[in-house]
């Protein structure tokens, strides 16, 4: 799903190849749009979560580990 930026006086859905004029569209299915576009925000919020999450476990290991090697 994108929108063209640069048509801010009837913008374009291009959704699954076809393009809709967003204009024309029920305001039923402009509520879908503008939940769907939260959802995808949502997501790529959570992603970057995930990767902070995950280098930050990864450094946590390492440092135990090199605690760790003066331990026998």
């Amino acid at each position: 799903m994108s929108e063209k930026p640069n048509d801010t006086v009837n913008p374009v859905l291009t959704f699954e190849g076809k393009k809709y004029l967003i204009n024309e569209l029920s305001n039923e299915i402009k509520e879908s749009i503008k939940a769907l576009q939260i959802a995808e925000t949502q997501l790529k919020m959570y992603q970057d979560t995930l990767q902070l999450l995950s280098i930050s476990r990864n450094s946590l290991a390492n440092q135990l580990r090199d605690k760790l090697k003066n331990i026998e």
